[in-house]
């Protein structure tokens, strides 16, 4: 028995470590994580590297210079802070490794579980899925922004759509947006809003903060007004790292207002540089039709042919058709006579040969026919001669001419046996040649008329 063994396939280091950063990643994903600042440093580059550690492990960190540059406070060693980070491999060392994505100071546990358990009760109940979630209107007309008036992020939203977008109008639902009053009044801003109708798309923008300065966008109430709302809602609500619940709830979010006021409408010179091409495409596709159809033109007319051309081309094939008739009709004239030919040919040889095909036919008919007469008289002979048999063994004349004797009842009916006869009844005898009736106690004797002459006697029965 032959033993087939398998092995299999070999990892490369860099190819293990790959995938087990993806593994890593699909299944823990962005994590926050609590800890105490270790061997923090800052690089020329501007990235931070440092360990976040408590009392029974610690964790390597990096944080890139675009992160880094959010951090509102100084870092330093022994600081408690809170890192939302993805977890993955240093493939060069094979060291695990976290890249910081966001770090705050500790403190602000209670906030933050009560954001995750709003986050998680509104995304069981579909508010984040993204089918839910509208399309933006490619080109609005009128853009609406849900802000303070004093808020420097609008500022920031009017000077870029002046400066991007100077076709659209600007409609302000003003409401505050930190304190306590904040998130009813940015509720009441966004139903306002739907209730005209008057914009096409809507703005809720705030400038960055720490996350009690946010906390109004993380409102249950603000989130479904938002999921309501007739009209397409953009998030532009602090820094890009800041995430609040009106960001998941929202059709689109922008990581800073600066950017919601870019994503809301086009910009100006790109819709003049838009249409610019359609109308250079539009014009070099009305050249090139033109130009092909003049090309059209142009073959067409030379297949137009001239009068001249017209009859030359006539006569020519006039001579051709004269041409071919002739031809035809010298092949039909020269087969027909190689027909007639032949069958004179057949002619002068068909009634000798004819005559004698028929003097063997009728011949062979004749001795067939004679064949047959003879065949069918033998049989029908024997046939005659058995049905004489079979007639002669049948004859009841033959059976008396053997001594025996038919019986009759003088009613009439055939004695079979002894016992149908009675004492005294008259009887009917034949026998060879004759007949009589014979009474048992009488003399009389009666001839039968199956006798062929008449004859008396008398039988008397004991």
């Amino acid at each position: 028995m032959r033993v087939e063994s398998s092995r299999a396939e070999a990892w490369s280091v860099s190819s293990l470590a790959r995938a087990l950063a993806d593994t890593l990643f699909a299944r823990f994903g962005v994590v926050t994580v609590q800890g105490e600042i270790s061997g923090f440093t800052r690089a020329a580059s501007g990235h931070c590297y440092f360990a976040l550690r408590d009392e029974g492990a610690q964790l390597r960190c990096v944080m890139f210079r675009q992160r880094a540059a959010l951090v509102n406070f100084e870092v330093r060693d022994g600081q408690r802070v809170e890192v939302r980070a993805a977890i993955g491999i240093y493939e060069p060392r094979g060291d695990l490794q976290l890249t910081v994505e966001s770090l705050r100071e500790a403190g602000q546990g209670a906030l933050l579980e009560q954001f995750l358990r709003l986050k998680a009760k509104l995304q069981a109940e579909g508010l984040f899925d993204s089918a839910r979630k509208r399309d933006l209107p490619a080109h609005p007309r009128v853009v609406g922004i849900v802000t303070s008036p004093q808020a420097a992020a609008l500022q920031d939203v009017l000077a870029t759509l002046a400066r991007r977008s100077p076709q659209v109008r600007v409609v302000i639902y003003p409401a505050s947006v930190q304190g306590p009053a904040a998130a009813p009044e940015l509720t009441r801003a966004v139903q306002t809003a739907g209730l005209r109708r008057e914009v096409d798309v809507l703005l809720l923008v705030r400038g960055g903060g720490a996350m009690e300065d946010l906390w109004a966008f993380n409102d249950e109430a603000l989130a479904r007004a938002l999921v309501a709302s007739t009209i397409p809602v953009i998030s532009g609500v602090g820094h890009e790292t800041d995430f609040t619940i009106a960001d998941f709830v929202a059709d689109r979010r922008a990581t800073t207002p600066t950017a919601a006021a870019e994503l809301c409408a086009p910009a100006w010179a790109d819709l003049r540089q838009q249409v610019g091409s359609q109308a250079r495409a539009l014009q070099q596709a009305w050249q090139r039709l033109l130009a092909r159809e003049q090309q059209r033109l142009d073959r067409l007319q030379l297949r137009l042919p001239t009068p001249q051309r017209m009859l030359h081309a006539a006569a020519l094939h006039l001579h051709d058709v004269q041409a071919r008739m002739q031809n035809v009709m010298r092949a039909t004239l020269a087969q027909h006579m190689q027909a007639l030919e032949h069958t004179s040919r057949q002619l002068a040889v068909l009634p000798a040969q004819g005559l004698a095909r028929r003097q063997l036919g009728f011949a062979e008919l004749e001795r067939r026919l004679a064949q047959a007469t003879t065949h069918r008289l033998d049989r029908d002979t024997g046939k005659l001669d058995g049905l004489r048999e079979r007639l002669a063994l049948l004859d009841p004349a033959a059976t008396l001419q053997r001594g025996y004797c038919l019986v009759w009842h003088a009613g009439g009916g055939l004695v079979h046996e002894a016992s149908e006869v009675q004492a005294g009844e008259d009887l009917v005898l034949a026998t060879a040649g004759s007949a009589a009736r014979f009474a048992v106690r009488s003399a009389a004797v009666v001839e039968h008329p199956l006798a062929a002459t008449r004859q008396t006697g008398t039988n008397e029965s004991s």
